[in-house]
């Protein structure tokens, strides 16, 4: 199982992955999910993966090595693409060459072919965008009005994005709330967890603000999810109890 976010808010972007892949209770491995496509000045894109490993990483691997345009007759990356637009729409090909491929040989197998993919970042002369690319190869767009988006394992990171992210908070909020987000999947999926991959882009410096490899133990989060744990339990004990209890009870007195 896999968790991936992203949030793009007007001062950057964040993208962050966790690292665990599982193909059974006793089979679990390490394995990266958050790829960087990187030419400083030139553009700075992430690439974030969830779904079927053989696919995605055949996928990242067909977009750094070319994909094939046989009409052409010629390869194209990520950095020949003039918009984010094009790159998306790049990624979306190379998902479609892997399963033209594939997509038969592991249906037979039973084997699934989903797969998704965040891709987020700046090219020169284009803005900060984000989006979310399907199995398919269709893709849609972070916007203002919910200014995240989500692969992988998302419902139990969804509640904190959506109560604590908005378009105007500064970045380093924005990464705050990631990685909170992160942590209360992993205390609810065991098939998500540590390592932790984060990238933080700032709009038109076209180069990676923090590449950061968050491991077991790592100071920071751990005081985060101690922070965040206690802060829950502070608010459940702060908020009066429900009347309900003491109305029922009287009502059950009465009915005696």
């Amino acid at each position: 199982m896999t968790y991936c976010c992203g949030v793009l808010v007007r001062d950057g972007l964040v993208l962050i992955a966790d690292t665990r892949t599982n193909a059974g209770l006793d089979n679990i491995s390490t394995f990266r999910k958050l790829h960087i496509f990187e030419e400083p000045g030139h553009h700075v894109l992430g690439l974030a993966t969830a779904g079927n490993l053989s696919v995605s990483q055949s996928v990242v691997s067909l977009l750094r090595e070319g994909v094939e345009d046989h009409e052409a007759g010629e390869r194209h990356q990520l950095r020949d693409c003039r918009t984010m637009f094009q790159a998306a729409q790049l990624v979306g090909t190379a998902i479609r060459q892997v399963h033209k491929v594939n997509g038969a040989f592991m249906e037979q197998s039973s084997i699934s072919f989903e797969v998704s993919f965040l891709l987020g970042g700046q090219i020169a002369g284009d803005s900060l965008r984000l989006y979310m690319i399907y199995s398919a190869g269709n893709f849609i767009e972070c916007t203002q009005d919910t200014p995240f988006l989500q692969i992988g394992e998302h419902k139990y990171g969804k509640p904190v994005l959506d109560r604590a992210v908005n378009y105007d908070m500064e970045i380093a909020e924005a990464l705050k709330a990631s990685l909170i987000s992160m942590d209360s999947t992993m205390r609810s999926n065991l098939g998500v967890g540590l390592p932790i991959d984060v990238m933080v882009v700032t709009p038109d410096t076209l180069h990676s603000e923090l590449v950061y490899r968050i491991e077991p133990g790592e100071p920071y989060f751990h005081d985060l999810r101690e922070r965040w744990s206690a802060a829950l339990r502070a608010a459940h004990a702060s908020i009066p109890r429900p009347p309900y209890l003491k109305d029922m009870r009287a009502r059950h007195l009465t009915e005696v």
